[in-house]
């Protein structure tokens, strides 16, 4: 077995840190308690360590994904990697250092190749932007090779889009009670799962963030994607090994032998 792998920490819906090959990237940071319609139900908030990294990724312009404020702890110079199109979209970005990625472009982070890919998901910046800048899944290549899915749904050769990985985020779940076009359910999440087959599989996007006063409106919709997903992986991926982690909590998953 491989003893250089990655190390991923949940930090609740779709941030993260992966570490690989002694660099940080964290993925769709949003560091508040509470914003817009929307209340964090569980999980601690992430910790001062969760804003230190060497870059960060951003999938989609959709506010709980790219989250200025919470851009705005990053130390001053971090890189930020956002879809093409995206600054002159959203202003804001212009203070910070930014990469801009189509799908099939890749940014070099320290020893690590980050490549963009295609997200089936509307990434316009909503209510009112235009549809003119990609959603995006990031590949990062390093020690080991892991996939962080954004939001995305199913889509005809996502598996040749993404390649072979060794670690998939998938999404599995959302912030309210239903879920629209262009996203990953727990059973659609499992059924990516097979047909990537990766070594390792860790749900995220659920389970932390609820419209405020619809606490009791379809609750399972936020308590159980994570469980369901592992359930529904045993048996679509038996191989892969579903890690469900709690909020700020870490796995170490390992590269090919």
């Amino acid at each position: 077995m491989n003893s250089a792998g990655t190390v991923v920490t949940w930090w609740g819906h779709a941030t993260c840190t992966v570490e690989d090959s002694g660099v940080r990237l964290l993925t769709d940071p949003l560091f508040v308690r509470r914003f817009a319609h929307l209340r964090r139900r569980r999980g601690a908030l992430p910790t001062a360590r969760a804003a230190h990294a060497d870059a960060v990724l951003v999938s989609h312009l959709h506010s709980d994904h790219l989250h200025l404020p919470s851009l705005a702890r990053l130390a001053p110079g971090t890189l930020v990697v956002v879809p093409r199109g995206a600054v002159r979209q959203v202003p804001g970005l212009r203070r910070f250092c930014t990469a801009e990625v189509a799908p099939g472009e890749h940014v070099r982070v320290g020893a690590l190749s980050v490549r963009a890919v295609h997200a089936e998901h509307d990434g316009r910046r909503l209510p009112l932007g235009p549809h003119r800048c990609p959603a995006l899944g990031y590949v990062v290549e390093g020690a080991s090779t892991t996939y962080f899915a954004g939001d995305t749904g199913l889509y005809d050769r996502m598996a040749e889009a993404v390649g072979p990985v060794d670690t998939a985020l998938l999404p599995v779940g959302g912030w309210g009670p239903n879920l629209g076009a262009g996203h990953l359910d727990a059973d659609r999440a499992a059924q990516a799962l097979a047909a990537l087959e990766p070594r390792h599989g860790v749900p995220i996007h659920y389970g932390t963030y609820w419209p405020i006063g619809l606490d009791g409106v379809r609750p399972h919709e936020f308590h159980t994607p994570g469980i369901e997903f592992e359930r529904r992986a045993a048996v679509l991926a038996p191989e892969v090994a579903v890690h469900r982690l709690e909020h700020g909590e870490s796995v170490r998953t390992e590269g090919p032998a």
